[in-house]
């Protein structure tokens, strides 16, 4: 029998119980518990409450020392973090004005990284995959989606994913594997997009299904990638495979959304470019829209409409797109807390976003808020008031990271704040 602990006293605890799931959210509709204590067992919560009233349950006390904030683990639900090489050449090319796909054009992009990533091996990819998770977690990221969509060939695919799925093994982070074999076209492929399509659904898919490598599977829509009729025959296979679906929708261009609706996909990613139409359309659907502030700041591009997402009925998650060509920087914290102000959402509606609206859009249902039975994943920052997380735009780490119970980051020189 797992030994009960309570940790605290924490300061404040914003559990963020009780929100809705779609829609805006009010700062007023934050549950927030002073002088807290959180009750674990084993990996998961059991109580959440004042320090004082759980401290009679249990002789085992983990202390906290000083004023500190808790707060759901973070969750990242759109990363490409398994790769090797760099793309700051591609990033000097916008600096001078040239754009995403005229680099891309030029050898640039995408291929660039697929030709880098399938020289590496799965040891070094698995590698480099863990100092990058371990970097997140000093940030207080605990759950954190990565793509494959680098290799583009059978071989290289499934090497990826099973970097993944060892550097998940070696870290404390968990990992949730996306399958991304239909990111772009490969340039060595000869065949024509819905060729390279039904090669995916033939050669690839069955063997990450097989080797339960993945269970959900994305596609990249938009010029330059592929087009909404070939994206909808391939999602309508990969669900009729049983996989959970992603779209990588309306980054340049539109008709990711429709796509994204039609095929009951779990989320829509990016949207920078979506309408006044897509935005009905998505908020009247169950897809999760997903924005990707860390794409806008590395492409000098608009962010994706979250305030008219929200007000429209749409729920709304925030991830980092943390990848080495348009979205190098990978703070979630910081990306959000901007698209916050640029959108003018509120803190909740940016809290959310980035704990229990953004395990919905990975389908998890244990963690991403403190209460009973949830995942014990929080994280503690050096504040008197949750506001000031926010305030700080991602300057402000987290003190102390705990994930399923366990204590592991102890950030003991972390920037607190302006006074």
């Amino acid at each position: 029998m797992n030994k009960v602990t309570l940790i605290g006293p924490f300061t404040q605890a914003i559990t963020m119980d009780n929100l809705p799931p779609k829609g805006p959210v009010s700062d007023d509709h934050l549950q927030i518990i002073e002088h807290a204590g959180i009750l674990v067992s084993g990996e998961v919560i059991e109580a959440v409450g004042t320090f004082r009233e759980l401290k009679s349950l249990t002789p085992h006390v983990q202390p906290v020392q000083g004023e500190t904030v808790v707060f759901p683990g973070l969750i990242d639900v759109h990363t490409h973090l398994c790769w090797a090489g760099n793309r700051a050449r591609d990033y000097a090319m916008r600096l001078r004005g040239e754009s995403y796909l005229e680099i891309a054009r030029q050898g640039g992009g995408i291929w660039s990284t697929v030709t880098k990533t399938r020289e590496a091996g799965s040891d070094e990819l698995a590698a480099l995959l863990v100092k990058r998770a371990e970097r997140l977690l000093l940030q207080g990221t605990t759950t954190v989606e990565v793509k494959s969509g680098y290799g583009l060939d059978a071989a290289s695919e499934l090497k990826m994913l099973t970097s993944i799925r060892m550097a998940g093994e070696n870290t404390q982070a968990d990992l949730v594997p996306t399958c991304l074999a239909a990111h772009i076209k490969p340039k060595d492929f000869n065949g024509s997009a819905r060729e390279y399509l039904d090669f995916v659904l033939r050669e690839i898919l069955p063997l990450v299904k097989s080797g339960k490598l993945s269970n959900r599977v994305d596609i990249y829509v938009d010029e330059g990638a592929f087009g909404a009729e070939d994206a909808l025959y391939y999602l309508n296979a990969a669900g009729h495979m049983g996989f959970d679906l992603v779209v990588h929708a309306d980054q340049f261009s539109g008709g990711g959304v429709s796509i994204a609706v039609a095929t009951g996909a779990v989320s829509a990613d990016h949207l920078e470019s979506s309408t006044d139409d897509d935005i009905r359309l998505i908020a009247a659907s169950n897809v999760i829209p997903v924005a990707l502030p860390g794409a806008s700041l590395g492409l000098g591009a608009a962010f994706a409409p979250a305030r008219k997402l929200l007000d429209a009925g749409a729920s709304l998650a925030i991830a980092s797109d943390w990848n080495p060509g348009s979205a190098p920087m990978g703070n979630l914290m910081l990306q959000a807390a901007v698209l916050g102000m640029y959108e003018k959402l509120t803190m909740a509606e940016t809290l959310a976003a980035i704990t229990l609206r953004a395990a919905s859009a990975l389908r998890l249902n244990d963690r991403g808020v403190l209460k009973p039975r949830m995942l014990a994943d929080f994280i503690a920052f050096p504040c008197s008031d949750y506001r000031e997380i926010l305030y700080n735009q991602g300057e402000m780490l987290p003190e102390i990271v705990w994930k399923s119970g366990k204590k592991l980051v102890s950030n003991l020189h972390v920037f607190k704040g302006y006074s």
